[in-house]
Order: structure tokens, then C-alpha cells, then sequence
């Protein structure tokens, strides 16, 4: 089960870190080096997602375990010298950059989102984009193309559409006589899309249509410019929007402090590309 535990992932997900020394007490000790609640919540944060359906007390109890265990193995590498490696000190430079990385990430973007901002950058997409619009239609679907003509005689003769496809449709939609409700384009299959969005506002087609399911009568009830989804829907999509942008714009004011040379020329010009896109 320790095994699972991910210990090297490059995660932007802020640590849930206890702030204050009193409120983080210690649990154990490992050759007298202390484990505070604070590792035990990040050793937890990092616990495989298997261990997401254990109840609270066992995910703690599997964070424990895998602290130390990484506490004992840690003291045993120590004295094997194994910290005085050059590896090993490369490694703990990196760790320390990438963990200034992440701090960054947190205070600088994160922590610095409000709702207002998530608000203002759905308000900003839907002023951009253009409308578009979506139709209201019902139709009666049968076999064949014979069936479909007869119906619209029927339709020619001042028959009830709705009536007429709860009576013959052999669509899912029979029993709501046919009523398809709202869509806009894309969203049927390129035949039907084409008859129907043709059609004015009360007009039933007068040709039937042919589709993979069938043969179709088509009556559009309503026409009108589709409403943006509600904030609340997309507030979770745009709050992430919102961090990938804030993030860029972090990343690029940061490379633009720094001198940045590649010597490897295959990875210059590869790495060139990736940055002019960013």
C-alpha cells in the first residue's frame, strides 16, 4: 500500500500546510526526528486516489505509514552518504526550485483568483462571442418516404402535427408529439439540420427527409438567438481559464528577468517554437 504513495509528481496543487507551530503538533518520531501533523497532511494529499474511498482515520493512518518508512529509509541513506552525492544534491536543487515554483504559483495566481475575475473573464467571452442561434422543432419520423408524403397531405389538410406524431412517429419523441425541443447547429445529423434550420418560424416541411433513421417530417415551432450558458455551469471552467492565463503571464514576466541560453541547438530551436506559442 506505501508503495502507492506519490512522492515525485510535479503538482500545481497548493499543500495544505498548518500555519502556525502550535496548531501542528507532533505524532511520531523516527530516530528522533519528528513528524508533525503538517508532512502527515501532505504525505495524505499525495496517498494514491484508490485510497480516497478509506475512511479518514485509515488514509491518516496509510500517510503515517509512508512517512516513516521515507523518515527510517531517509536516516539509513544518511548514513550511507548517500545525501553528499552529487546526484543527490542535484536532485535536492531542483526540489528546491521546483518547490519555489509551486510557492509562487500558489500566492502569485491561485490565491489571487476571485470570483470577480472569474465572472469578468466569462463576461468578457460571452461579449465576444457572436450569437447564434437555435431552433425549436418537432418532426414525425417513419420507414418510408411513402408514409412521410401521406402525412404531410395530412398536415396540407390542417391536421394537428403533434397529434400526428404521437400517433405514427416511431421516434423516441412520440409521446411529446415529436417536440425536439431547442438546438443550434451541430448539434443533429447534417440532413435533418439542413431541412430544419430552412424552415421559417410555423412552417412544416413540404418534402420528407432522409436520415440514417429514417424518413422525417420536419415543423420548426421557434426561432431565436441561444442563450450563453449560465455563469454558475461554466464558473469552474473559466476559473481555470483564468489560471492558465495568469499563469502565462507569470511565466513569461519571470523569463523575461532572466538570461535563458540553450546550447543544445536540437533543443533551442524545439524549445523556440514551444515558447513563441506560449
Amino acid at each position: 500500500m506505501i508503495a502507492t504513495l506519490l512522492l515525485s509528481s510535479i503538482s500545481f496543487l497548493p499543500m495544505h500546510v498548518a500555519a502556525q507551530e502550535a496548531d501542528d503538533p507532533v505524532v511520531a518520531t523516527v530516530g528522533g526526528v519528528e513528524i508533525r501533523t503538517s508532512e502527515l497532511q501532505m504525505a495524505e494529499a499525495d496517498l494514491d486516489p484508490q485510497f480516497e474511498s478509506l475512511p479518514a482515520e485509515q488514509r491518516r493512518v496509510a500517510a503515517l505509514a509512508a512517512v516513516i518508512d521515507i523518515k527510517a529509509l531517509a536516516r539509513k541513506a544518511e548514513a550511507e552518504d548517500l545525501d553528499e552525492t552529487e546526484s543527490f544534491k542535484r536532485l535536492m536543487a531542483f526540489q528546491r526550485d521546483r518547490a519555489l515554483h509551486n510557492a509562487l504559483f500558489r500566492s502569485g495566481v491561485v490565491e489571487s483568483i476571485t470570483e470577480e475575475d472569474v465572472r469578468a473573464r466569462y463576461d468578457k467571452e460571452v461579449a465576444a462571442t457572436p450569437a447564434e442561434e437555435e431552433i425549436s422543432a418537432r418532426h414525425i419520423l417513419v420507414e418510408t418516404e411513402e408514409a412521410a408524403k401521406a402525412l404531410i397531405a395530412e398536415l396540407d389538410g390542417g391536421a394537428d402535427f403533434a397529434e400526428l406524431a404521437k400517433a405514427n412517429s416511431t421516434g423516441p419523441s412520440a409521446a411529446n408529439g415529436g417536440d425536439l425541443g431547442y438546438f443550434t447547429k451541430g448539434r443533429m445529423v447534417p440532413e435533418f439540420e439542413a431541412a430544419a434550420f430552412a424552415l421559417e418560424q410555423g412552417a412544416y416541411a413540404k418534402e420528407p427527409v432522409q436520415t440514417q433513421f429514417g424518413w422525417h417530417v420536419i415543423k420548426v415551432e421557434d426561432r431565436r438567438e441561444a442563450a450563453p450558458p449560465p455563469f454558475e455551469q461554466v464558473a469552474d471552467q473559466f476559473r481555470q481559464l483564468v489560471l492558465r492565463e495568469r499563469y502565462g503571464d507569470l511565466i513569461r514576466e519571470a523569463r523575461g528577468a532572466v538570461e535563458i541560453e540553450v546550447l543544445d541547438e536540437n533543443l533551442k530551436t524545439a524549445y523556440e517554437a514551444i515558447s513563441a506559442q506560449q
